[in-house]
């Protein structure tokens, strides 16, 4: 060990820290005495009671709830650290490990070919060995046009990936880097005319693309993407020129679908591609990646390998995490599609705790994490029952087993049968695929859900965030797509935190504190946030509504302690918006679409999951649509809410609009026509007022969208009728209920 030269450094930011636990502190002593302040009230004498109990109960019971949520997100503020990687002091390439990497695309009508086909070359051109990479594409679709696509990319690949590594382009991404100005040799003439002959090649590729995808459109007989047989091909099996430059394998994997059986959703393709690449590469890393995120620096294996080839972590790290960064975000970004305090805020604290979940995409994972370890001796039988009934598979699983799918450069066509064996959507029957090995089928969040099992078991992950980012991807830049994936990810969060492998019954004795309780904030936090939310946007309203007080005169010195509450959660939730680099205006963003999500994504996501733990629901998945609308893109540069969305999403938002309107503009009526003593009804409903007004304020691009914007991209009119019905009912019986 005297010779051990560290290849990564990790340190926390001691300022950072310390006003993060300072905050806690204060903030928590000012929660106590609210607490103290809403109970002394269920204390009085009966005489003394002028306020109906049921709705200082119910707007007690939402303040407990959003401060168990805010508790629990301390846990990501409690010990954030940052991570610095030495890929210089790596060994050489001769004893790097091989790395499969596996893309995942489920639908080309969603998921724009031309961008697929950019991740795809863009990971064959990472600064790696080539004969170390290995990329395989998993096609959920079974579409011939995705098998076209991928011989065309492989063949602009022969010219490109040499190209890259030639000159040391940072851009990998062929479509990023042409519409770009990086050209590191500018004084080179050489390197003008080659760049100019590849971009000529680069158009030539996207134009047959997009005619084999017209084709494809066109097409009566497309395969049914829920029914169809395996497919397995190696792209280059049968190209071979001497003096060609060496380039990573590309593999094509389809697996068979059928009506009637289940498939697991990406969890089952990403099974798919381990037990296929076993039987071609079986590389001891994998790099998992969506089809849209294209890898933005080639050193990005390298970085990752820091940590698994470094003696002292090399044993017990599951998997490297980077950010998810995307190319298409606005200065405003209306929709907070960057997920800035997922992967700028809370990851790092994450990471501190004991290492972050996985994320989805841009992750470097070690297959004995997922598959275990195992020896020559082991029972062939038990094998058998936990992966299946094939021989040539048990092989790869032990440790020093070689695949030998390619000899000579002539593929194995007896393999290649096994392989489609694998693909097969019965070969996982009877064993414990999915809930014991590989990605696990829980939920439809297979990343949360796996990463989570992942530290029970005593595996460790780090959080990498280089300046540069690794991979970048597209983000839903209109409001319906951006619904649609967040009720997703919240229907399986939320079915995590109300299952029998919740954080909090799975998770004490098996990871520490603070640890557990960044699983259980981002597995409880939808459901809390949504019940919460929902309380403080009607119980306060329906009260001003029929002038009973909920909160202090602004006389009374309890008072002081929702004023410094409000004040600490906004002053600090500022402080870190500007911390990580970002503007005012980002701030103002985030707080609305929060409030956004709260009463349409959280709601319908646990709803979803929710009523899938009954049995009246099954859980589904729908891939996020990529493909971009010109008039869409241009509404979210300019900051513009686009509300062309399924009345689902809109009438909760306009509901809860009015219902504020209607409480705070009856209020303002009695303050000044009806009661004769205004100042005195000002003072005691001063704070229900005040919120009212704040969530109006904070909504005014939803005000704007229903009133004052006219067009497509405006909210309709039936959408708002529907919601003048709801409003009403909503005041009529709450008032009934409440008062």
């Amino acid at each position: 060990m005297e010779n051990y030269v560290h290849m990564h450094e990790c340190h926390g930011h001691k300022i950072s820290i310390i006003i993060n636990r300072t905050h806690a502190i204060l903030h928590s002593i000012a929660i106590l005495f609210l607490i103290h302040y809403r109970l002394s009230f269920f204390f009085q004498h009966p005489p003394n009671i002028t306020i109906p109990t049921l709705p200082w109960l119910l707007i007690f019971v939402s303040e407990l709830l959003l401060y168990l949520a805010w508790l629990l997100a301390q846990s990501h503020r409690w010990r954030p650290v940052y991570r610095t990687v030495f890929p210089e002091r790596l060994p050489g390439d001769d004893k790097l490990p091989a790395i499969d990497i596996f893309i995942c695309t489920a639908d080309p009508n969603k998921e724009p070919s031309v961008e697929v086909m950019n991740t795809v070359i863009s990971a064959m051109a990472l600064d790696y060995p080539p004969e170390k990479l290995h990329v395989y594409v998993s096609d959920d679709a079974g579409s011939d046009a995705t098998l076209r696509c991928m011989k065309e990319a492989w063949n602009f690949a022969r010219y490109w990936v040499p190209f890259c590594r030639k000159y040391g382009l940072v851009t990998a991404c062929p479509d990023v880097y042409f519409s770009s100005s990086e050209d590191g040799f500018k004084g080179s003439s050489e390197f003008k005319a080659e760049r100019k002959k590849m971009e000529e090649k680069y158009e030539i590729l996207k134009q047959r693309i997009r005619r084999i995808v017209q084709e494809y459109h066109r097409d009566v007989t497309v395969n049914n993407k829920l029914d169809h047989s395996s497919i397995i091909e190696v792209i280059n099996e049968y190209h071979k020129e001497k003096d060609e430059v060496k380039i990573p394998i590309l593999v094509y994997v389809s697996r068979e679908k059928r009506p009637s059986r289940r498939h697991n959703f990406k969890a089952g393709a990403l099974n798919v591609l381990l037990r296929v690449s076993a039987m071609i590469s079986n590389s001891p890393y994998i790099l998992v990646l969506d089809c849209d995120m294209h890898c933005n620096d080639p050193t990005s294996a390298r970085q990752a390998m820091c940590y698994y080839c470094d003696p002292q972590t090399s044993q017990s790290i599951a998997f490297v995490q980077f950010p998810q960064t995307f190319r298409n975000i606005s200065e405003d970004d209306i929709y907070d599609s960057q997920l800035r305090f997922v992967f700028k805020i809370q990851w790092h604290g994450f990471d501190g705790a004991g290492g972050p979940t996985i994320s989805g995409t841009n992750f470097y994972i070690k297959r004995e994490a997922l598959l275990g370890s195992f020896s020559k001796q082991q029972d062939l039988m038990a094998l058998k029952r936990s992966f299946g009934p094939s021989n040539d598979f048990i092989k790869t699983l032990v440790e020093d087993y070689k695949p030998c799918f390619i000899e000579d450069g002539e593929s194995s066509r007896m393999l290649l049968e096994h392989a489609n064996v694998l693909a097969s959507c019965s070969y996982e029957d009877q064993t414990t695929w999915g809930t014991k090995v590989g990605f696990l089928y829980f939920c439809v969040l297979e990343d949360y859900f796996t990463g989570f099992t992942l530290h029970r078991k005593g595996w460790k992950s780090v959080y990498l965030y280089p300046k540069r980012p690794q991979f970048l991807g597209t983000a839903t830049t209109n409001f319906n797509e951006a619904s649609i994936q967040w009720t997703r990810w919240v229907s399986g969060l939320t079915s995590v935190a109300i299952s029998r492998f919740c954080p909090l019954i799975c998770g004490p004795l098996k990871m520490s504190l603070v640890h557990l309780m960044c699983y259980l904030e981002v597995a409880c936090m939808p459901l809390l946030y949504c019940l919460s939310i929902w309380g403080f946007a009607l119980i306060p309203q329906l009260c001003l509504f029929n002038g009973i007080p909920l909160y202090p005169k602004i006389s009374d010195s309890n008072f002081n302690i929702f004023s410094i509450i409000f004040i600490s959660a906004i002053s600090k939730s500022l402080y870190e918006v500007v911390t990580t680099g970002d503007q005012f205006r980002v701030w103002t963003n985030e707080w609305r679409i929060w409030m956004v999500r709260c009463v349409t994504c959280y709601t319908y996501g646990s709803l979803d999951a929710i009523l899938n733990k009954l049995g009246i629901k099954e859980a589904s998945f729908l891939p996020t649509n990529k493909a971009t609308d010109d008039e869409q893109v241009k509404l979210y540069e300019m900051g513009i809410f686009d509300f062309r969305a399924a009345t689902m999403f809109l009438a909760p938002l306009v509901t809860v609009i009015l219902v504020n309107f209607a409480a705070f503009v009856g209020a303002v009526f009695k303050a000044l026509v009806v009661d004769d003593n205004g100042d005195r009804y000002r003072e005691k409903m001063f704070g229900q007022m005040f919120l009212s007004f704040y969530i109006l304020v904070s909504n005014y691009a939803i005000i704007e969208g229903m009133i004052i914007r006219k067009g497509k991209a405006s909210i309709p009119l039936s959408a708002t009728l529907w919601s003048v019905v709801f409003s009403v009912f909503i005041l009529l019986i709450g008032s009934v209920i409440l008062c």
